[in-house]
């Protein structure tokens, strides 16, 4: 089981970090480096960048309960 939990935190940990980086830049930080900050979105969101939002709440809720189940599996 915990080898499991492990396997699936790596996974996520990892699909979290691509689902951040497809996030479009708000401008402001480090995103302007790259030239996120030279686009600027008058329309609001797009349905794409509303699921695009959605899974990564998604993922980084199983992300973390997974760290919470590990911790707890750690610790008895």
């Amino acid at each position: 089981m915990e080898l499991g939990l492990s396997i699936a935190l790596i996974v996520f940990s990892l699909l979290l970090v691509l689902l951040v980086l497809m996030h479009k830049g708000k401008g402001g930080g480090l995103s302007d480096m790259f030239g996120g900050g030279m686009q600027s979105s008058v329309g609001g969101s797009s349905v794409a960048e509303r699921n695009l939002d959605r899974i990564t709440i998604v993922v980084s809720l199983i992300w973390f309960g997974i760290i919470v189940a590990l911790g707890i599996m750690m610790k008895s």
